[in-house]
């Protein structure tokens, strides 16, 4: 064989061999004008509120520039149409209607435990670096107890059912005696976990009321989100991470504190667990009741 032949051939079986390695990373983030870094995950959650409410009917380039003139964010198009592809909202992929429904919040009259619990998600940072931590926190309104949580690198449908899971078998004597109809009605925004079919399927299986909030009105999620603000303040403002650890056992030591010790000015000035211990027996004030 022809020596420059050989090389020829040599060299070309190696670039095909790491042809799969070219490109960038894609790095998993966006900046804001202010140079804020605003996670894939919470521009997911941007795209899905967008496309529930006014870019219903919006294409890759008008949900760009609905996402810089909203959310500030430095983005192109192509990056905006990978996310979509990604959540499956792309217009010619939304035919047909869906396999799990949306239903809308509808007022209710919380008498106890367990009949309404409000799930949301929210994320951190690990100091000066650009990695990502996210918690996913569900709260029972009745009693202001957080009933589950999870911490992790990311948030995925499966981590919140597996949460929710084990939520509803620490509260499973409760569920069944004090709640009507559903297991219980969990109510969420219109992140991206929330509308998958795997969250839908486990809600059905489990006899769950899921209903979503309109785009835009976090006040009908009202008390998780009054507990993230208690969050942000309490640890996130007062501790700097070095690492995923370290910001995991902040978190699990404040929410051991927030359900057994920290006073509440609704509950008369009781934790959530003394104030459920206190009445389960003797049964709950009227005047304890919630219209929502």
């Amino acid at each position: 064989m022809n020596r420059s032949l050989y090389y020829y051939h040599n060299g070309t079986e190696e670039v095909v061999d790491n042809e799969e390695k070219r490109g960038r990373p894609i790095p998993g983030y966006s900046k804001k004008n202010s140079g804020e870094i605003i996670s894939d995950e919470q521009i997911e959650e941007f795209l899905m509120e967008a496309v529930e409410g006014d870019g219903a009917t919006y294409g890759v380039k008008n949900l760009t520039q609905l996402l810089k003139d909203e959310h500030d964010l430095q983005i192109n198009h192509k990056k905006v149409a990978r996310l979509c592809r990604k959540l499956g909202i792309l217009l010619p992929q939304r035919t047909g209607n869906p396999k799990y429904p949306k239903r809308l919040v509808r007022n209710r009259h919380i008498t106890g435990p367990n009949q309404l619990w409000q799930l949301d998600i929210k994320y951190g940072s690990i100091s000066e670096s650009r990695r990502f931590f996210f918690v996913a926190c569900a709260i029972d309104v009745f009693d202001r107890a957080i009933v589950g949580y999870y911490r992790g690198p990311k948030c995925t449908a499966k981590d919140i059912t597996g949460m929710l899971n084990e939520a509803i078998i620490r509260r499973s004597l409760q569920v069944l005696e004090e709640t009507n109809e559903h297991c219980i009605v969990i109510r969420t925004d219109n992140g991206p976990q929330f509308v998958s079919n795997l969250f839908g399927e486990f809600c059905e299986v489990n006899n769950i009321f899921h209903e979503r909030i309109p785009p835009r009105s976090p006040n009908y999620n009202a008390y998780i989100e009054s507990f993230f603000s208690i969050l942000e303040r309490d640890i996130f403002r007062r501790f700097e991470f070095s690492y995923f650890d370290e910001a995991y056992y902040e978190i699990d030591d404040f929410i051991e504190f927030y359900n057994h010790r920290r006073y509440h000015g609704s509950l008369g000035r009781m934790s959530p667990t003394k104030f459920r211990e206190k009445y389960k027996d003797i049964g709950f004030p009227k005047e304890m009741s919630l219209k929502l």
